[in-house]
């Protein structure tokens, strides 16, 4: 499969940070809550949600319950699906 400019961008843009990576990784065909991203991941539950806000501003995560305040749950969009089925 022939991968476009703008999704080659969006793969080395995560691949730069492995906290990036790692949290594409762990919702990979997933719908999580921030702290089991973190337990996933191995990523400290503080940096999470600093993670999270970086990849919902490049729409490749999203909140599909933004109205509560916890137990908010993510996952990949499309856009976020395709760039993971081709990270490292």
């Amino acid at each position: 499969m022939e991968l476009s400019d703008e999704m080659l961008k969006e793969i080395s843009y995560v691949q730069i940070s492995k906290y990036w990576t790692k949290t594409m990784k762990s919702l990979d065909g997933e719908v999580l809550i921030p702290s089991q991203i973190a337990k996933n991941s191995g990523i400290k539950t503080n940096h999470i949600s600093k993670v999270l806000a970086e990849l919902k501003a490049h729409e490749l995560v999203e909140c599909i319950n933004p109205e509560v305040r916890k137990g908010r749950l993510y996952k990949l969009t499309d856009k976020g699906e395709k760039v993971t089925e081709n990270l490292e």
